[in-house]
């Protein structure tokens, strides 16, 4: 036992026990537990929807709009680099027309996405194409063109990260969002 106390104290590791290897072995698996944590594959990013302030002020030409909260709407999703709105997309949309004109004094930004294929000057030509289509479609069942913002975010601003379709699928889409 002294010549075990010995080596270890040669090593720098103090210990109050007579045959050291108390302290050391538990300091020595606490920290092959803490390695063994550190090294551990972490969960990929999944990001369920874009995170937003309860109040975000958006620039949009000259105007500045407060966006107050996300509204009751659906979202409108498109086809790949296309910016024509879908069959399903005209049943979202039809809703949305109905909600709008139940809340008459409602104003709402309309963002535009991409997914992440493309420059982010496509991405951005093709949200522009796409908010313009929806508004298009909102004003031609009766909603004033006044009460409509637009925005386009590109690629910036995935509902989904992701690199491959089921991800890029959610990211293609028109968002409402209620303005103040």
């Amino acid at each position: 036992m002294a010549r075990e106390t010995k080596e270890v104290e040669q090593r720098g590791i103090r210990s109050s026990t007579a045959s050291g290897r108390g302290p050391v072995w538990g300091s020595v698996l606490f920290l092959s537990g803490a390695l063994l944590l550190a090294g551990c594959p972490k969960r990929p990013e999944v990001q369920t929807g874009a995170v937003r302030a309860a109040e975000e002020k958006v620039v949009i030409g000259e105007k500045e709009i407060v966006v107050v909260e996300e509204a009751s709407l659906n979202d409108v999703f498109f086809d790949f680099d296309k910016s024509l709105i879908r069959s399903d997309a005209k049943v979202a949309l039809g809703n949305d027309i109905k909600w709008l004109k139940a809340n008459a004094g409602v104003r709402i930004v309309v963002e535009g996405h991409a997914d992440e294929r493309g420059t982010n000057e496509y991405n951005l030509a093709l949200g522009n194409r796409r908010v313009k289509a929806v508004r298009d479609y909102l004003v031609a069942g009766g909603i004033n063109a006044k009460r409509i913002s637009t925005i386009s975010y590109g690629e910036e601003r995935p509902f989904v990260v992701g690199h491959d379709e089921s991800a890029w699928k959610w990211n293609r889409r028109g968002h409402f969002v209620v303005a103040k």
